[in-house]
């Protein structure tokens, strides 16, 4: 992303606990980060240089050894129908710009709760969506 939304994002982090940033400005290079590095979780910006987000969420989910790391969106592209778009595509949620730290620190704290919480086999929760350029770890 830009470098004012970067040193946002830096800010946003290091106000957690035991969480870390680690930034890479293109998919493809985010790709071999998440692979080699299996982050707990994935910041993904939609609109990346080359590959775009929703290609490195695909590539994310055809690869086993990354198909379960829950990657949140960020995007300017703030319609209902984009949004929409993006959580039928898997990403586990979806955020919009401007960045607003609440919203951002409240997805990751979902995200990561849920990570913690055993499997449900509640057929409720069956429908939910489970399932760069910014990369988070704890």
């Amino acid at each position: 992303d830009n470098p004012a939304n970067l040193r946002l994002m830096e800010e946003i982090i290091s106000r957690v606990p035991n969480l870390s940033l680690l930034s890479t400005h293109t998919g493809e290079i985010g790709l071999e980060l998440a692979r080699s590095r299996k982050p707990h979780v994935i910041l993904m910006d939609i609109n990346l240089p080359g590959m775009d987000g929703f290609e490195a969420l695909e590539s994310l989910h055809s690869d086993a050894e990354t198909s379960n790391i829950p990657v949140i969106a960020l995007s300017a592209n703030a319609m209902t129908v984009d949004i929409e778009k993006g959580l039928m595509a898997g990403f586990h949620s979806y955020l919009t710009k401007p960045i607003k730290i609440d919203e951002v620190l409240n997805a990751l704290s979902a995200t990561l709760q849920e990570l913690q919480e055993p499997p449900s086999t509640d057929e409720s929760r069956l429908g939910e969506t489970l399932s760069g350029e910014d990369r988070l770890t704890p």
